[in-house]
């Protein structure tokens, strides 16, 4: 038996409820909202995409709000990349796992910096915090860091509450366009006991 992988994704949007972390949205509202804002400004279906997805990582980590309270780095872009690779186009994913660089650069600009909310000025400490010129240099030598700037300053716009929401399966057409093939849609479904068996192979 397997899962499709766009449904796993969907599954995870419409049951996960949890607010984004010190935010007034859910994690999935603010994942919308920065698709939608990329769609508002006519971005590629793949950065659209990246957008809708790019906070995926917090639905892995079993509790994002508890890393932040003891100071820890959930490195929640890492956990998404590593997630979804397998999975979707590095155009899509690529970005995802440079946002939280993207954003580190971008705090470089003091303006920038003073629009961040209180709770990204926190995961900024815990994320690295501003770059230093090197480590400024090496980011925009990458392939993707101009998609990650654009996807950071949708994910920065993208926590408002109580406005017009689409849904996330008004994106399913779309989230199945940026699959890498056929082969790789699909994911095992294990009982517990297999499961439990390929930890200890």
């Amino acid at each position: 038996m397997s899962e499709h992988i766009v449904d796993k994704i969907i599954n995870n949007y419409q049951t996960n409820n949890d607010l984004y972390i010190g935010e007034k949205v859910t994690t999935s509202d603010h994942m919308l909202q920065t698709a939608m804002l990329a769609e508002k400004n006519r971005s590629s279906k793949s950065l659209i995409c990246a957008c809708l997805l790019h906070d995926y990582g917090h639905f892995v980590i079993e509790d994002p709000d508890l890393l932040v309270l003891k100071s820890l780095d959930g490195k929640h872009e890492n956990v998404g990349f590593n997630f979804l690779k397998d999975y979707f186009k590095p155009e899509v994913t690529e970005p995802i796992k440079l946002h939280v660089q993207a954003k580190r650069y971008l705090c470089r600009n003091k303006s920038y910096y003073d629009l961040l909310s209180d709770p990204s000025k926190i995961s900024l400490e815990l994320q690295g915090g501003i770059m230093n010129d090197e480590e400024a240099q090496k980011f925009t030598s990458l392939k993707f860091y101009k998609d990650a700037i654009i996807l950071r300053k949708y994910d920065d716009d993208a926590k408002i509450p109580n406005i017009k929401m689409k849904k996330i399966d008004d994106y399913r057409d779309l989230i199945t366009s940026q699959l890498i093939n056929e082969k790789t849609i699909y994911l095992p479904v294990f009982s517990s006991l297999q499961f439990l068996s390929t930890l200890f192979c």
